[in-house]
């Protein structure tokens, strides 16, 4: 079965009243609560630019004909058939995209969410999802749904802001150059304040990693974030149509379609210079690249299998291998 609604809200704008979209709603499958014998935990961060079949079974697997619930600020209903049809083994899709932030206030949108046994943040403009869903009901229901012991995942834009330090793009994104060139750059908008995931402690997460290059400017996110978190901060980074799957205990494994990798970064050495309108400089900064084989354990960073090691460093703004 498939449906689809918009839903209206009166809205008053220079004296006058209208009726504008709030959010659409469509679904596929069963009508009725599902109630599955079993649902693990698992979180899957997927980087975009293509979907992995071996995540999705995975991610639907933990919850065998759940209720799933797809985020988003843009597009429709593709996931609605790839999930429900071409992967299958669920009861019911539901995407719920929002055209405004009185969306995250609608009862049935918080009953979805409620009822869901797996949520995923499909891709899009993470600047759209911070400030519909920070501070209000639907980030408090994500943050539930994971404390519940329920499946979580995001893609692209849905993967930018699961960990507990993002990168909003309030004021558009920044390339690795701009960014690596004025580390305070007005663009470089970054927050702590959204959601609070035990696995994503102190980790900053970015997608599409490798094929826009955006070592560099995760590498600035870290030294803006290192200045002034109270604890210990990392990136994690992930190729295209490539994802980790982390299950419950914190283990988290590569899958991929194209040879692509996650990338965990830290800096380890010491900021030489991190001022505003002057180019970055820092040292000792470990590049760690995890393929099928590699395992990355969660909250704790340690890897085992590393398909790749490296350390980099940030010489008046330009990105070079260390000596």
């Amino acid at each position: 079965m498939f449906a689809a609604r918009t839903v209206f809200a009166w809205l008053c704008a220079g004296g006058l009243a209208f009726a504008a979209p709030t959010h659409t709603v469509y679904r596929t499958g069963s009508a009725e609560d599902a109630r599955p014998a079993s649902v693990r935990p698992g979180l899957l961060l997927a980087g975009g630019g293509g979907d992995v079949d071996e995540a999705f079974r995975w991610l639907l697997s933990l919850a065998p004909g759940g209720d799933v619930v797809v985020l988003r600020a843009s597009g429709a209903d593709g996931y609605n058939a790839y999930l429900h049809g071409e992967i299958g083994g669920v009861n019911s899709v539901t995407s719920i995209v929002f055209h405004t932030a009185e969306a995250a206030r609608d009862p049935d949108v918080l009953a979805a969410l409620a009822r869901a046994e797996i949520v995923f943040l499909a891709g899009g403009d993470q600047a759209r999802y911070v400030s519909f869903w920070r501070d209000g009901p639907v980030g408090a229901a994500l943050n539930a749904h994971a404390a519940a012991g329920k499946p979580l995942g995001g893609t692209s834009a849905g993967l930018a802001v699961l960990g507990e330090h993002y990168f909003s793009a309030d004021r558009d994104t920044i390339t690795s150059a701009e960014a690596l060139r004025d580390p305070f750059d007005p663009k470089v908008t970054l927050g702590t304040d959204f959601l609070s995931l035990p696995a994503l402690r102190g980790v900053l997460t970015d997608s599409h990693f490798s094929e826009r290059e955006r070592l560099g400017r995760l590498i600035v996110f870290l030294a803006r974030l290192g200045a002034t978190a109270p604890g210990p901060v990392a990136g994690l980074g992930l190729d295209e149509a490539t994802a980790l799957c982390v299950e419950a205990d914190g283990t988290a494994r590569v899958v991929t379609a194209r040879a692509g990798r996650a990338w965990l970064v830290r800096i380890t050495g010491t900021t030489a210079r991190l001022e505003a309108g002057r180019p970055l400089s820092v040292s000792g900064v470990e590049v760690t690249g995890l393929g099928p084989d590699s395992r990355l354990h969660l909250p704790g960073l340690a890897v085992t299998g590393a398909a790749e090691r490296r350390t980099v460093a940030v010489i008046d703004g330009r990105l070079t291998d260390s000596p």
